[in-house]
């Protein structure tokens, strides 16, 4: 049935991209790239529409947007939310290039809104895709007074935090490395600061981002159950300008403009905290000299060689430091894209990128000469893609590339300092792979009402030598081994994705979607904690491991009501997963050279249902929002091959996100969050062994943490000054969890005093009232 299907997928998509390129004659192309007119900035996902023919297209990440018309007068009409909406009369007998710039919509303008009939909420022909703007995320209450885009993603519907101040989440059920987080196409493997209450992005250097919770585009694959898009800015092409913010715990400063010209932007923005300069004020020797902080740096140039090519290089580079006397541990990220955007012709445009990304930390002992030890691990990501779209006309779209993947992963090295007889180094083998991906998108609108996207995505993955396999037997012991030279494939898997989406125009308010995404992820990350921390370690598909695999199917209904001022939304989803990993109880994961040997599969599910109502405009913006979802696994070998919760199963979340414009110098904000307690498995009972008092442990995420819940709310002061001038600042003032309740962290059972048979609970909680404040300036 499915190699079925697969066969008229491909055989739709074949027919119409022969008729994709078939002349067509009397047609002549609308295109351009539109611009913020403040800045330059190219302008993503902004409507260009054709009232006459009622049709449009949105603007890639690029700004660009083509359209294929029969000659004649048209009525083009520009729109973007928080920007004016401009309308345009032209007669147009030939070809056109009209680029443009956009104006944000002046304050005193916001109460009288020109809106287009349809929003992208209904028009768009992806469903389960989530955007949220930097301007409303600054307003939004924040920890520390840190402004963060992980923590605004984990109040959408449908996503779930894995744990207090932790900026892991979890998608629809699926684990925190199911994530395929990008920035700048380049892949962020650790996202976190501070042990996951920051994450790595800096706001002041971010453009847009775009998280897809399924329906996830044929042209990114490696992961199960969601695609984080972030972009950074190009640079500031009008003037030189520049951004920052004093907070309690770290400072940010960003400069961007031209160079010489507007050809050539720049963005430099960098974040640092500064806990270690207050330390060095204590008069303890022992807490003066540590050090404790992290720092952020991201850096663009773009230039513009003419209208038909651009070229831009973007980086990042964060990392975290604790050293003490006793300890030294540091991780961090490095991403390196090269970017060429080229246009064809009208029609057809192309992407080209290299990209490079490592993750890597360091772990130091220095308790004693004795027992000293550097352990170091990395994993480096090289990246080539290329992705093209030719707009055949306003009713086909047609998107197609490749992906190239060399993956090289050094899971482990300890550098003894023990110069005694027999004593060396421990070394884990160092893993390689290569992965490759041709993909197809046709989007083809069928009728004014009725419009289809079908997609393939074909992927090749090779785990190659260098190495040493282990094999096993039943009981996942060892029974032999063998060894691969440099570049002899070890194991190589094949895998078809295909996607399918359908939107319905039920009419120029509401629409009917529904998609299917099969995906399928190669590298899996080993855990001992639920919401990842920095020690995690990956591992590729191989001989002794399969890549998971995941069949998602969603539908939605969307409506928008008053004139488009408010947007509502149902999306239904169920997913079902397979050769799922999780680990046996009591695993060892650190350093082992068999921890193929430690994991165990199976397959999981999950469903739910997703309601949002969002506010756009007016004085009044944000969310409310409500998930009901379930997630289960049947793992071979664990919980006597019985189902059992995801750690991720949080049946119930409520989240609430909301700006309020008192007046044009002050603005309220609020988020609350609740959610049903993390799954657990306690202790139960207590057992003696020879002597030896034993725990005795419920079935595997039996029981369940105590309920979260918590009130942000935040006040940003504006303060009026001289009209026109270049110094504009802002004061924030965050309350984090303002009644106090202490949410559970963890939950460790002690033995009690008196009798060695009992235990008792004690829970830890990180966070009671949290204040700050922020002082936010742009020039």
């Amino acid at each position: 049935m499915i190699f079925r299907f697969l066969l008229i997928i491909t055989f739709l998509i074949y027919v119409s991209a022969l008729s994709a390129i078939v002349p067509v004659t009397d047609k002549i192309s609308l295109s351009g790239i539109i611009k913020d007119h403040a800045n330059g900035e190219a302008l993503m996902g902004v409507t260009v529409s054709i009232r006459e023919l009622r049709a449009g297209a949105p603007t890639n990440q690029s700004g660009f947007y083509s359209i294929t018309i029969p000659k004649g007068q048209y009525t083009i009409e520009v729109s973007y939310l928080g920007y004016q909406t401009q309308i345009l009369h032209l007669d147009l007998t030939k070809s056109k290039n009209l680029d443009l710039e956009m104006q944000m919509t002046p304050k005193e303008m916001k109460e009288v809104v020109v809106s287009s009939p349809k929003t992208d909420l209904i028009a768009s022909n992806t469903m389960s895709k989530q955007q949220v703007s930097i301007n409303t995320m600054r307003k939004m209450p924040a920890l520390m007074g840190e402004v963060d885009l992980l923590k605004v993603v984990q109040l959408l519907p449908g996503v779930v935090s894995a744990g207090e101040g932790s900026s892991s989440f979890s998608v629809r059920g699926g684990g925190i490395d199911q994530n395929l987080i990008l920035l700048d196409d380049a892949p962020i493997f650790h996202a976190s600061h501070m042990m996951g209450f920051f994450s790595v992005f800096n706001n002041d250097a971010i453009r847009n981002m775009t998280l897809y919770k399924g329906d996830i585009p044929a042209a990114y694959g490696g992961r199960l159950s969601s695609l984080l898009e972030v972009q950074t800015k190009d640079g500031n092409s009008k003037k030189i300008s520049g951004s920052g913010g004093i907070g309690l715990i770290s400072s940010r400063l960003t400069l961007e403009g031209p160079l010489d010209s507007d050809k050539t932007t720049f963005i430099v923005s960098g974040r640092r905290t500064y806990a270690d300069m207050f330390l060095k004020l204590s008069h303890n020797a022992d807490i003066k000299d540590n050090e404790l902080y992290f720092y952020d740096l991201n850096a663009k140039i773009n230039h513009k060689f003419d209208k038909n090519n651009r070229v831009f290089v973007s980086a990042y580079l964060g990392s975290d430091f604790f050293n003490n006397s006793n300890v030294g541990f540091s991780f961090g990220n490095a991403a390196v894209t090269a970017r060429w955007n080229h246009l064809f012709s009208q029609k057809f445009f192309c992407n080209i990128s290299l990209n490079y990304s490592r993750f890597k930390y360091n772990l130091q002992s220095k308790y004693s000469t004795d027992n000293n030890f550097d352990w170091q691990y990395a994993m480096r990501d090289f990246n080539f893609r290329s992705d093209f779209t030719y707009v055949s006309n306003p009713r086909h779209t047609l998107k197609f590339g490749y992906t190239g993947i060399y993956h090289i992963l050094h899971p482990g090295k300890i550098v003894t300092e023990d110069k005694a007889p027999g004593a060396s180094d421990f070394v884990l083998p160092s893993v390689y792979a290569i992965e490759n991906a041709l993909y197809i998108t046709d989007e083809y609108k069928l009728s004014d009402r009725l419009f289809v996207k079908a997609g393939l995505r074909s992927t090749c993955f090779a785990d190659i030598g260098k190495g040493t396999v282990y094999n096993y037997d039943q009981n996942y012991n060892v029974v032999d081994s063998t060894v691969y030279k440099p570049g002899q494939i070890i194991k190589a898997f094949f895998r078809v994705s295909p996607r399918l989406g359908i939107n319905y125009l039920i009419d120029e308010h509401s629409s009917l979607k529904a998609s299917y995404a099969r995906t399928n992820q190669y590298l899996q990350m080993a855990s001992n904690s639920t919401a990842g921390t920095p020690l995690d370690l990956w591992f590729t598909a191989g001989k002794n491991i399969q890549p998971q695999g995941c069949n998602q199917f969603a539908i939605g209904y969307f409506r928008s009501l008053f004139t488009n001022t408010i947007e509502t939304s149902v999306e239904l989803f169920y997913k079902r997963m397979s050769n799922t990993i999780d680990f046996k109880d009591h695993a060892r994961l650190i350093m082992n050279r068999e921890l193929e040997g430690e994991l165990r599969f199976g397959s999981s599910y999950a469903y739910g249902a997703e309601f949002q109502l969002q506010k756009t405009q007016g004085k009044l913006t944000g969310w409310v929002s409500y998930t009901y979802s379930h997630a289960q696994s049947t793992i071979n070998g664990i919980n006597d091959n019985q189902p059992y919760r995801s750690p991720y199963d949080r049946p119930n979340t409520i989240y609430l996100a909301g700006n309020y414009e008192l007046n044009r110098s002050l603005y309220f904000g609020t988020t609350f969050v609740y959610a049903t307690g993390l799954p657990i498995t306690y202790p139960v009972g207590r057992m003696e062994i020879d002597g030896v008092i034993l725990p005795v442990y419920s079935k595997r995420n039996a029981y369940r943490m105590p309920d979260y819940h918590r009130l942000d709310v935040s006040l940003t002061w504006v303060p009026r000054g001289i009209k026109n001038r270049k110094w504009k600042s802002e004061w924030n003032f965050s309350l984090y969890n303002v009644y106090g309740h202490k949410n559970a962290w963890a939950i460790n059972f002690v033995q009690e005093q008196n009798n060695p048979y009992k235990t008792k609970a004690e829970m830890t909680y990180l966070f009671s009232v949290v204040p700050s404040i922020t002082y936010n300036f742009k020039f």
